[in-house]
């Protein structure tokens, strides 16, 4: 049985005291425990909030993160400066960084093995374009995304991996992806981990469905067999909101 899993992701929003603040507010709501929970923080906020949750089930996680331990790369955080942090999470390809900063996923390969080698839980994303989704190449683009980020990757380790699917389309513009696209393309994902491993790992990882998931369409989308949470941008910023999509079934 998969436990669902509703990650929020801050991207670069709320400073270190807004970021306590929102935590504090997120931790006084009654949120489902069967639903696992989980914050992704900048980097600048990893500290304070780490201190904040060691007795508590909201899991924390990070955006990003290099594949190296240590070294002359300016500006980069190891997984061993993240584990130090308790942190549980870190969102590897998302969008913006395969977009923005030129992330390939020979890169995000490394990345995915380093964080796995460390004990850090992987979301990994995937997506596509508005013009491949047009040309229906959406299948095309993430089976090459997934084959190439999972490279050399043990079956074991993708049982505990996370996948996130954001058609890119949908990221921070209101307009998401039917439930029953969002659907198809994780019953997509989930057949072809199968067709690279085998079933029991197919049916043990957890996908996620991202862009523009809201309180408002949050239980429609996780009512999917194959849709096992979602990982949130703007509507986790606040903590009732927030809530909201952890408490989804009720």
């Amino acid at each position: 049985m998969r436990k669902p899993i509703i990650a929020g992701n801050w991207k670069m929003n709320n400073n270190p005291s807004e970021s306590i603040e929102l935590v504090k507010e997120i931790l006084k709501e009654d949120l489902d425990g069967d639903v696992e929970q989980v914050v992704i923080v900048p980097f600048t906020s990893i500290y304070p909030i780490t201190e904040l949750l060691k007795e508590e089930d909201l899991k924390l996680g990070a955006q990003n993160m290099y594949f190296e331990e240590s070294g002359a790369y300016t500006g980069e955080v190891s997984p061993l400066m993240l584990k130090d942090l308790d942190v549980d999470y870190v969102i590897v390809g998302h969008s913006e960084r395969r977009e923005i900063f030129n992330e390939d996923d020979n890169l995000l390969n490394k990345k995915v093995a380093s964080a796995f080698s460390h004990g850090l839980i992987p979301i990994l994303c995937c997506g596509e374009t508005l013009e491949e989704r047009e040309e229906n190449k959406q299948e095309e683009k993430v089976k090459s995304q997934i084959a190439k980020d999972l490279e050399g990757i043990a079956a074991d380790n993708v049982k505990k991996l996370v996948i996130a699917y954001e058609p890119i389309w949908a990221i921070g513009t209101g307009k998401t992806a039917s439930s029953d696209d969002a659907e198809a393309m994780c019953g997509f994902i989930r057949g072809l981990i199968e067709e690279i491993y085998d079933k029991e790992t197919a049916d043990s990882v957890r996908i996620q469905y991202g862009g523009s998931v809201k309180p408002e369409n949050v239980k429609d989308i996780m009512s999917k067999e194959n849709i096992d949470g979602a990982l949130v941008g703007g509507a986790s910023l606040k903590s009732d909101s927030f809530a909201k999509l952890v408490n989804f079934k009720k």
